[in-house]
């Protein structure tokens, strides 16, 4: 079949294919996210976990858990903010941070919980000695309040260790947008790790084409993600701004290292990533905990945005985001913000795209002259090919000119699909009556039917120059396969798509229609001339 397409219609069926094959592997292949019993089974293993670490008094490994020693803890410490409470242990770490908002609650109900009960959980401090490790794991901390409420201005916390040897002491301040100040010390010099925590694993929804693990941004404005299952082996980082451990939509993020402190990203349960780093005797640092929403995390430091990631378009969707955000301010509203958006890129994309269907009329009319070129060199692909070019040049018509607007679609739909799948900001946020979440599938399928419909009708609207039956059908059947893949994206790109088709038709009837005025024109001045020639040769 392929060997009878011109170059255009090969052009256009690897285009369609490879939007099939995208919408396909992302519907039928999404990534597996393991059952979350077996991941706290797993991790129990894991929760006190450390590197191996060459001390003076003896080589400890910290990979596995310290036998005999009781882990358990109990909260001394509630932190109640406007959207969240967040609890500290008797083990100077951060327990739990809850979501009360209600769009981040959980399938059944609940509210969303950042950080697991059997996990590695923030601010987790452990000792290069065993001795002194052992003891730290036994002596809870105390603290200098059992509860603080947060209303417009920070709030401080002074949790403090007594140990035989010496003191450790944890000075945090909290503030209301859910990032925090570390003021770390000790009464002498002892080498010690702290940690990031586990990614949080939130299950608000189904995860599709979504990275989770842990990202580290450094001075060089390099990004390194290391998702879950892909820690195969350790790896130190120097030069840190942000380290983070995320999931689709939050994270858990420190920031504020100095350029010469070093960041260890080691292979946990599953080859998941485990991060931590090295302390030193005084040491000031700063963490967030929460979602990634982009105002909330440019307010608190600009560099901090670098967390919110949109994988290799993430140059295109992060620009595109900020526009969308600025359009969301005008409407109020992200679904009439993402049509605002549609026609943004409708307008920036309109010459090309004129000038493509323009070129697909052109060729529709050429048709016959095509198969009279094919007929009269049958069995010559190189007189074909060369009448076939010269006929193109003669009436300016561009064969690749319909496909480009199309082959531009394709890192536009994909940055628009990853920037709207990444943005909490969508999630639980309404359009009309029936859309109560963008960043859900439509529970009553009625944006991928309206998508589909539209595609069938831009396609009979289109010109073509079909040779191959098999092709025409497999081209016919596409608004049938994309409206199927479509029905569980989420209702927010479907409705990108639904409203580009709806744009590109509007865009096809007036090319339609400049199309017929030009050849009625043209036909005019043929009948004048012909008119004219008529009389001239009866004078």
């Amino acid at each position: 079949m392929l060997d009878k397409m011109t170059s255009n219609q090969r052009l256009m069926f690897a285009v369609a294919l490879s939007i099939v094959f995208f919408v396909a592997y992302t519907a039928i292949f999404p990534p597996v996210e393991q059952d979350q019993a077996e991941v706290l089974n797993k991790t129990e293993a894991l929760k006190d976990a450390t590197p191996v670490v060459q001390t003076k008094e003896k080589e400890v490994s910290f990979a596995t858990p310290v036998k005999g020693v009781k882990t358990s803890s109990n909260d001394i410490v509630t932190i109640t903010g406007k959207d969240y409470i967040m609890k500290i242990d008797t083990l100077g770490r951060i327990s739990s941070k809850e979501l009360l908002q209600e769009k981040f609650n959980n399938k059944d109900g609940t509210h969303a919980q950042l950080i697991q009960e059997k996990s590695t959980k923030p601010l987790f401090v452990r000792f290069g000695d065993e001795a002194l490790n052992n003891e730290a794991m036994q002596v809870p901390y105390t603290a200098s309040v059992s509860s603080v409420t947060l209303d417009n201005s920070p709030k401080t916390i002074t949790l403090t260790q007594k140990l035989s040897s010496l003191t450790l002491q944890k000075k945090l301040t909290f503030y209301p947008d859910g990032h925090y100040d570390i003021a770390m010390s000790l009464s002498q010099d002892k080498k010690y790790f702290i940690y990031l925590g586990d990614r949080p694993k939130v299950n608000t929804k189904e995860q599709m084409m979504s990275a989770v693990g842990v990202m580290v941004y450094t001075g060089d404005e390099i990004l390194t993600m290391i998702e879950d299952g892909d820690a195969d082996s350790r790896k130190v980082f120097s030069d840190v701004s942000v380290l983070a451990s995320f999931d689709q939509y939050t994270a858990i993020v420190m920031y504020g290292f100095k350029k010469d402190e070093n960041i260890i990203i080691d292979s946990g349960v599953d080859e998941n990533p485990v991060a931590y780093f090295e302390g030193t005797q005084n040491m000031k640092l700063h963490g967030y905990i929460g979602p990634k929403e982009y105002n909330t995390l440019k307010n608190i430091d600009p560099i901090l945005t670098h967390v919110i990631e949109y994988g290799w378009f993430t140059f295109a969707a992060k620009p595109m985001f900020k526009l969308l955000s600025w359009l969301y301010g005008i409407f109020g509203n992200w679904g009439w913000a993402i049509i605002a958006l549609t026609l943004v890129i409708r307008a920036v994309l309109y010459p090309l795209t004129y000038k493509g269907m323009m070129s697909m009329q052109k060729i529709k009319e050429l048709s016959p002259k095509l198969k009279e070129i094919k007929e009269k060199y049958k069995g010559d692909p190189q007189r074909i090919n060369s009448a076939t070019m010269e006929l193109y040049k003669k009436h300016k018509a561009n064969p690749l000119g319909g496909c480009l607007p199309m082959v531009l679609q394709i890192p536009v739909f994909y940055a628009i699909y990853r920037l709207l799948l990444n943005s909490v900001e969508l999630q639980g946020a309404p359009w009309l009556l029936w859309v109560n979440d963008l960043s859900r599938m439509d529970q009553y399928y009625i944006l991928p039917i309206l998508m589909g419909a539209s595609m069938f009708l831009q396609q009979r609207m289109t010109p073509n120059n079909f040779t191959d039956p098999m092709q025409e059908k497999i081209m016919k059947y596409l608004p049938v396969i994309f409206t199927f893949f479509f029905l569980n994206f989420p209702s927010g790109l479907v409705l990108y798509w639904f409203v580009n088709n709806l744009f590109s038709i509007l865009q096809q009837f007036i090319v339609n229609q400049q199309f017929a005025n030009q050849k009625d024109a043209q036909a005019a001045i043929e009948r004048n001339e012909a008119k004219k020639e008529n009389s001239g040769s009866k004078k």
